[in-house]
């Protein structure tokens, strides 16, 4: 691969995480303690710095504001290895998102409407993605307009320069705010070649409940793409249109906070996907990353010799 090349660029929502676990109820108007932390955040940050952990050569566009946190997120992304392709914005500040984990470790999400949500087609970095093999998307690029036409036109670009896309849904309740019909109209601009809803977002999608019709539902609309179903603690169901349908544990680590493990598992099953083409083994490592996720705090918990040892079998195949 050229070194000017990436494996991956990821196109979408740059912003700044803001974690509350509360110790006890949040009752009006009343105090109590609990775990705050503040992390580099955004769904396709996220996917892009868990690509990269997973030893891809990645690139991240995205919208800022010329601010502080704006400085330490791009800041965060280059540590981690990640090329920044970014546009300032003095008019708009960087996004900020307030995540509220509850006891159980399931995070409730409540995303300030910042620069990234602002990025124009003509922003666009059109040599980056040109030289990408690889386009992920996240659907908070399309919730609105903008910045949905600029995802649109970057998917474009992207296949019409040879590349594949990917596109993660990212949320239940903005599907169902923007309506599922609308959605699916929007879904059908993108050229996609691989999906990664969850539980939930796969129901919205198809407005079934039971896992195997959501599924023949996902395959016949998307005959072309392989799915990528995330199950949370019943692992994944991968198909694809060369992957028999095939069911991947979950690890049995315990659930601390749940934010960003669907980032994680895309990040990490792309690294591995992109390499070799194995949809089975790349789901495999995600979900080996994702259960090293959600036993510790936030969506990029800082790498340690046991995420390590668990990539470790997987990185062998990943090209340098």
């Amino acid at each position: 691969m050229n070194s000017t090349e990436h494996l991956l660029v990821s196109l979408g929502d740059l912003a700044w995480d803001v974690l509350a676990k509360p110790d006890t109820l949040l009752l009006a108007g009343g105090d109590t303690t609990g775990r705050l932390e503040l992390w580099g955040g955004g769904s396709a940050a996220n996917a892009a710095v868990w690509a990269a952990r997973a030893g891809a050569r990645v690139a991240f566009t995205g919208k800022i504001g010329r601010d502080h946190f704006g400085e330490l997120a791009v800041r965060e992304l280059q540590e981690e290895g990640v090329a920044p392709h970014v546009i300032e914005s003095d008019e708009h500040r960087t996004g900020v998102i307030l995540g509220l984990i509850d006891r159980a470790g399931q995070r409730a999400m409540l995303t300030g409407q910042g620069a990234d949500w602002e990025l124009l087609p003509e922003e666009l970095p059109e040599s980056v993605l040109r030289r990408a093999r690889h386009l992920h998307l996240t659907a908070w690029s399309l919730f609105r307009d903008p910045p949905r036409a600029a995802a649109v036109r970057a998917a474009q670009i992207a296949r019409e320069a040879g590349a594949t896309v990917s596109l993660d849904p990212s949320s239940f309740q903005m599907i169902q705010q923007l309506g599922r019909e609308r959605f699916l109209d929007v879904l059908d601009q993108v050229p996609f070649d691989v999906l990664f809803p969850n539980d939930d977002e796969a129901q919205a999608l198809s407005g079934l409940t039971a896992q195997d019709a959501v599924m023949d539902w996902l395959r016949e609309r998307y005959p072309q793409a392989l799915i990528a179903l995330k199950l949370d603690a019943r692992g994944s169901l991968i198909e694809g249109p060369t992957t028999p349908r095939t069911a991947v544990p979950a690890t049995p680590d315990r659930v601390l906070d749940a934010t960003g493990a669907g980032d994680a598992f895309g990040g990490a099953f792309l690294a591995q996907y992109l390499t070799h083409g194995d949809a089975v083994r790349a789901a495999e490592c995600a979900s080996q990353v994702g259960g090293w996720v959600v036993a510790r705090f936030g969506a990029r918990p800082p790498a340690d010799d046991e995420l390590r040892a668990r990539l470790a079998p997987y990185l062998t195949a990943v090209a340098s």
